[in-house]
C-alpha cells in the first residue's frame, strides 16, 4: 500500500498468481440468469442476481459486442465469499473468457480490457490469467517470470468469517512503508508485507492465528494473508509437506475451509496493461 486516492482507491503494489483450483462456470441455454450451485451458493443466493459480478460481465459483454441477452450462467461456487482470494473478480473475468472464446474475441481487445476495467480493480488481472505485477489502482499490470514458482504446492486456509473489503483498507494507517522490490516474486514477497495484514488482523484476530499455524508447518516457505483477508496462504517446499500442513490444518480446526493447491502454469504471453 503506497497511498490513498482521491477516487476513492489506493496505489498498491501486488503480485498476481492463481492456484490451480477454483470456482466453475459454464454457458447453459435459455434466457439470461444466474444459476448457482456448490458449497457457497447459499450466500450468493442471498444477493441480488443482477447485482453479481458474473451477470454483470455477462450483460456487459453483451452490450460491448451488441449480441442482446447473455446467455444463461451456471456458477458452482467452491471458494468462500469476500475471502480476499479474488474469487468474484476471477468468476467475472472467467465469464468473459468464456464468452470471448465462443464468440471469437480477442482477450486483448481494448474494449474488453476496458469492461474489465470497469468491473473492478482486480478484473484485468484475472482476465489475463498470467502471473503479474499491479501497480495503480492494482490494474496496470505487467507480466512476471514465476520461474520455479510455477507449480509450487499451496495451502489456502480461511476461519470460516467473511470479512468485506472496505472496512479493511479503511482501518488502513495510511502509513507508505516502502516499495515492493522487483526481480523474483518469491523473494520480493518475502521482503515484503501485507499491508493489509494489521488492519485485517485487529478487525478478525483468528487471521493471526491462521498465519501462525501455516508459517509453523514443516517445508512452509511463505505464509502470509491474501488479499484483504480473511483467507491465509502458505507456499511449500513439497506436496508432502503441503499435504501433511492440510492434515495438521483439518485435525486442529476442523471448521476452517481448506484448499490443497498449486500455483498455476502461465496460460496466456501476454497481459494487458
Amino acid at each position: 500500500m503506497r497511498r490513498r486516492r482521491a477516487d476513492g482507491y489506493h496505489d498498491i503494489e501486488t503480485i498476481f498468481v492463481f492456484a490451480d483450483d477454483g470456482d466453475r462456470l459454464e454457458m447453459l441455454p435459455g434466457p439470461a440468469r444466474l444459476v448457482l450451485a456448490g458449497p457457497f451458493a447459499d450466500r450468493l443466493e442471498r444477493e441480488d442476481p443482477d447485482g453479481n459480478l458474473v451477470m454483470r460481465a455477462a450483460r456487459g459483454f453483451a452490450t460491448m459486442t451488441g449480441r442482446g441477452e447473455p446467455p444463461a450462467i451456471r456458477l458452482d461456487k467452491r471458494l468462500p465469499v469476500a475471502a480476499g482470494i479474488g474469487g468474484g473478480s476471477a468468476d467475472a473475468a472467467a465469464v468473459l473468457r468464456l464468452l470471448a472464446r465462443h464468440y471469437e474475441v480477442d482477450l486483448r481487445d481494448p474494449l474488453l480490457v476496458t469492461l474489465a476495467r470497469s468491473l473492478g480493480a482486480d478484473v484485468p488481472a484475472c482476465l489475463a490469467s498470467a502471473p503479474a505485477r499491479g501497480d495503480g489502482r492494482g490494474d496496470s499490470l505487467a507480466a512476471i517470470d514465476i520461474g520455479a514458482l510455477a507449480g509450487r504446492p499451496l495451502l489456502l486456509v480461511n476461519p470460516g468469517v467473511a470479512l468485506a473489503t472496505p472496512p479493511v483498507f479503511a482501518a488502513w494507517d495510511g502509513v507508505d512503508r516502502g516499495a515492493l522490490a522487483g526481480g523474483d516474486p518469491l523473494a520480493a514477497a518475502l521482503a515484503g508485507r501485507n499491508d493489509l495484514e494489521p488492519p485485517a488482523r485487529a478487525l478478525c484476530p483468528v487471521i493471526g492465528d491462521a498465519v501462525g499455524m501455516l508459517a509453523a508447518q514443516p517445508g512452509a516457505a511463505l505464509a502470509r494473508m491474501s488479499g484483504s483477508g480473511a483467507t491465509c496462504f502458505a507456499l511449500f517446499d513439497s506436496v508432502e509437506a503441503r499435504d501433511a500442513a492440510d492434515r495438521h490444518v483439518a485435525a486442529a480446526r476442523p471448521g476452517w475451509w481448506r484448499l490443497a493447491a498449486r500455483l498455476r502454469q502461465p496460460t496466456l504471453a501476454t497481459v494487458a496493461s
